[in-house]
């Protein structure tokens, strides 16, 4: 093959490669995604994992959310969560002190996932397993 044949398919096949990505970014650019914001109380299913947000405690040394969970045997029950408050993402605040939450497969267990404090601010909380998210906020 010449080298003139050579630099014309490459040439092609990157017009064809510039082409895919500018039709997958009109896709993307175009695509509604619908953000759902639960209820407090409100149960979600995420993955194996059934989760549901029972309350959110704003106090001066943190904010305090309360969770109950089953469906996975032995799992960390801080993993996974988050929380939304004055602009700022957080994860767990956990420390020595911190009693652990292990999940169980058929009983729900109740858990108080300590973040930081956050009081006087509409704060949402976030949980992801399984590549799902799912939102609550009071």
């Amino acid at each position: 093959m010449s080298t003139r044949k050579l630099i014309l398919t490459a040439l092609v096949c990157g017009l064809a490669i510039m082409l895919a990505g500018g039709f997958k970014l009109f896709q993307v650019a175009t695509e509604d995604v619908e953000a759902v914001v639960y209820d407090i109380g409100t149960e979600q299913t995420l993955g194996d994992m059934l989760v549901t947000v029972v309350s959110v405690n704003q106090k001066s040394d943190g904010t305090f959310v309360t969770v109950s969970m089953r469906g996975v045997e032995g799992a960390d029950g801080f993993e996974g969560w988050k929380l939304l408050a004055d602009g700022q993402l957080s994860d767990p605040v956990v420390g020595a002190s911190t009693e652990p939450c292990t999940t169980k497969v058929a009983q729900y267990v109740e858990c108080v996932i300590p973040f930081v404090a956050s009081v006087g601010s509409t704060v949402t909380v976030a949980y992801q397993r399984a590549d799902t998210q799912s939102q609550w906020a009071p």
